[in-house]
């Protein structure tokens, strides 16, 4: 079945595959690399592979079995435009995103070209949210400019982990970002100036501005072992989303 999340940002998670490998600084401490050798280690149905990447074909209709609209991140566990998942699995699998429009599928990748090139002659369905993740200048940044050909409803970016300060961004054709730190034992710090410089080039950009947390090392620039200030920015929470009112711009 799907699972409820705590992912601030969406609500549910759907895998119909799962496992992948590392193309950038961001991959180095990888959340879903630790989960799947725990899920292993526990028994867990579809991680016999730990974190090899594995098609899971038997999870394809989950979402089609939940009436109540609901918002799905995609491939939480993976990155669904990987290159060992054939075309052929990604058209079954918005197959499915197509069949069951009262719901939200957020969809997030690292390998933009990929996403691009898939979509060069699709419009993707309009309950598709599809999404770049940008951690740095070198590798994140170029991916914007993939994610803008898409003709997507909404294009959003998971600035997560935020590893350096990212300069002057455009966010022309981008309709959400998300900011957050690296958590985890290993956790690489978070300035808040990086932030701050991005929510106010969302601000100036109409863009809507999510602040999902601080990770491992708090606002004060201090490493932490739970995250006791975790989602406040300025002494409160940023949360918006696509089509809100932007009331704090």
């Amino acid at each position: 079945m799907s699972t409820k999340t705590s992912i601030e940002w969406t609500e549910h998670t759907w895998n119909p595959a799962v496992g992948c490998t590392k193309i950038s600084a961001g991959c180095a401490h990888c959340y879903a690399e630790a989960m799947a050798r725990r899920l292993k280690a526990m028994g867990a149905k579809g991680y016999t592979n730990g974190f090899e990447l594995t098609l899971l074909p038997e999870r394809l209709d989950e979402p089609l079995k939940r009436k109540q609209p609901t918002t799905y991140f995609v491939n939480s566990m993976s990155d669904l435009f990987h290159e060992r998942i054939p075309d052929s699995y990604l058209e079954k699998i918005f197959t499915v995103i197509r069949l069951a429009p009262h719901h939200k599928f957020q969809i997030l990748t690292k390998r933009s070209e990929r996403m691009a090139d898939y979509f060069k002659d699709k419009t993707p369905p309009t309950n598709a949210w599809l999404g770049v993740t940008a951690e740095n200048r070198i590798s994140g940044l170029p991916r914007l400019d993939d994610l803008r050909t898409i003709r997507a409803t909404v294009r959003f970016i998971s600035i997560e982990p935020l590893l350096e300060d990212l300069g002057d961004m455009d966010f022309s054709g981008i309709h959400w970002v998300i900011v957050g730190g690296e958590s985890g034992p290993k956790a690489r710090p978070m300035k808040r100036d990086w932030v701050i410089n991005i929510k106010n080039q969302c601000d100036e950009q109409d863009v809507a501005f999510f602040f999902k947390q601080w990770g491992g090392w708090g606002a004060d620039g201090k490493k932490r072992a739970k995250k006791l200030n975790g989602r406040l920015l300025d002494g409160r929470t940023w949360d918006a989303v696509p089509g809100m009112t932007l009331s704090y711009v």
